[in-house]
């Protein structure tokens, strides 16, 4: 029954949050009802979560010089018709206006604060070049954006686009076209992102890589790229996602390779004495996912309902055979909401969890099913200080059938708690005509005892060139908690891009 009210209790908050919102002003510019909607702060266009920028765009993540933009290139004055007939004019320079190259070159730099037994001092040292190519003929718009990477840290140029590994970092190419008024189409690989929360997700069923984010790669890169195909069908009555990747695409999470963990198999931490190895599904057409959202906006506020069916992102199981950690079946049905509430943006995102491999939770080698919850609000503080934004986020997990989980340990294994809480902390502020941000978001688990601390600065030279410097600080009591089981990845970074 504990279960069952729990579940209630969310869905009555979700539904007095829409309530409340028939009477509340209306939001600001890009939250209305128009068409997939977007908030301040660097949500996508389709109701995405609350990112950092590079993480906001729903088609790809906002890069420099332009990028990012789902129309195709921008062009002068009279020059329309030609591009859209396909047909442009013959001289060199004309050509040149139906299609547009841009991208940055980026060197970045971290080191470890502390000694590493399993691991290199040096967290992170490359030179990264991307180029983006987009083209747009009548209503179709092709883009490619790859990377191109030195790595010295990993010291391994064998291309693998599933990891993201290699001298090549594919992360899009993708055909988008709109073959009715109602109706766009996106094919090839692609940034997916949808949901309320900011660095938390819970219906974001897209791939994460966790390992570029906790070794200080810009936060565009915490996004994966799919290869998966996207309907999204638009009416007066609601909008609708339908995402289809015909191949399951986990995430890139810590395995030992670069980033040293908690072992559970050896009872400690490790790193490249004992790197993970999965049995990832990769059969196509096989081992796919399906993803879809209904949305729409109604008197202020923004209603959405979710649906997944797939599998668990991270390792979520074993093989008592092998020993190789597995990717457990698993079905997700979640519900958000966002409104304006007095000056800032409150979000609430619910989840359930149905672990389709576990019904019962007394399977002791794969996850129980879980509840999670997530409660946010953000808003500038002018008041305080000019360009001044705080955010902050509650989160929560559950397991469900708890005492089967407890009765079913392995002996001596460290049991989980039953709810997992989540307070994040965002803080940001502008100087110098908004050239130098400062930036600093905290995750503190109090259950867990444990904290994971990113401050970050960014200074725009000029039009090209930025400079970046900023930290991954982990810690906490326990070796085998999440956030503290990377405490000797802790490193500082920095980084020159120039734009073009």
């Amino acid at each position: 029954m504990k279960k069952f009210y729990f579940l209630v209790l969310s869905f009555i908050l979700l539904l007095a949050t829409a309530v409340l919102g028939q009477d509340v002003p209306s939001l600001p510019s890009g939250l209305d009802d128009t068409g997939e909607p977007s908030l301040p702060s660097g949500p996508d266009d389709s109701g995405g979560p609350m990112l950092p920028s590079g993480l906001g765009d729903n088609e790809g993540p906002s890069l420099p010089g332009g990028l990012g933009d789902d129309s195709g290139p921008s062009l002068p004055s009279g020059l329309e018709d030609d591009a859209a007939t396909g047909k442009p004019d013959s001289t060199d320079a004309d050509h040149l206006k139906w299609y547009s190259i841009t991208g940055f070159w980026e060197v970045r730099g971290g080191l470890r604060t502390q000694s590493d037994p399993y691991e290199k001092d040096a967290s992170l040292g490359e030179t990264r070049f991307q180029l983006e190519f987009e083209t747009r003929w009548q209503d179709m718009t092709l883009r490619i954006r790859p990377d191109f990477l030195y790595d010295p840290v990993m010291d391994d140029y064998d291309t693998d686009l599933e990891e993201g590994r290699g001298i090549v970092d594919l992360r899009e190419a993708s055909l988008s076209l709109s073959p009715l008024d109602f109706a766009d189409i996106k094919i090839g690989r692609q940034i997916l992102t949808w949901g309320t929360g900011d660095m938390l997700f819970i219906n974001d069923m897209f791939p994460k890589d966790w390992q570029s984010f906790f070794i200080g790669r810009d936060d565009e890169y915490l996004k994966a790229p799919s290869d998966a195909f996207k309907m999204s069908l638009f009416s007066d009555v609601a909008n609708v996602d339908i995402i289809y990747t015909p191949r399951f695409d986990s995430d890139r999470s810590p395995c030992g390779k670069r980033l040293s963990y908690y072992n559970r198999s050896l009872g400690r931490r490790a790193g490249e004495d004992a790197v993970s190895e999965t049995d990832k599904p990769d059969e196509w057409f096989e081992d796919d996912e399906w993803a879809a959202r209904v949305y729409k906006m109604l008197g202020g506020v923004e209603l959405a309902a979710y649906v997944y069916q797939g599998f668990w992102k991270g390792p979520s199981g074993m093989d008592p055979d092998t020993g190789k950690a597995l990717f457990t079946k698993l079905n997700v049905y979640g519900a958000s909401t966002r409104a304006q509430i007095a000056s800032g943006i409150a979000n609430l995102e619910l989840g359930y969890y149905d672990s389709r491999d576990d019904k019962d939770g007394d399977n002791m080698l794969t996850d129980n099913s879980q509840f999670r919850i997530l409660a946010g609000y953000e808003r500038d503080l002018p008041e305080i200080a000019r360009d001044f934004k705080v955010g902050m986020q509650y989160y929560v997990e559950h397991i469900m059938d708890y005492d089967e989980y407890e009765r079913n340990l392995p002996p001596g294994a460290k049991a989980a708690d039953e709810d997992r809480h989540v307070i994040t902390l965002r803080l940001t502020k502008q100087f110098m005509n908004q050239n130098l941000t400062l930036s600093l978001f905290t995750y503190y688990s109090p259950t867990d005892s444990d904290a994971y601390i990113r401050p970050s600065a960014q200074y725009k030279i000029d039009d090209h060139w930025t400079a970046i410097i900023g930290g991954n600080v982990f810690t906490g009591t326990e070796d085998h908690t999440f956030f503290a089981q990377f405490e000797k990845n802790s490193n500082v970074y920095t980084g020159l891009r120039y734009g073009f």
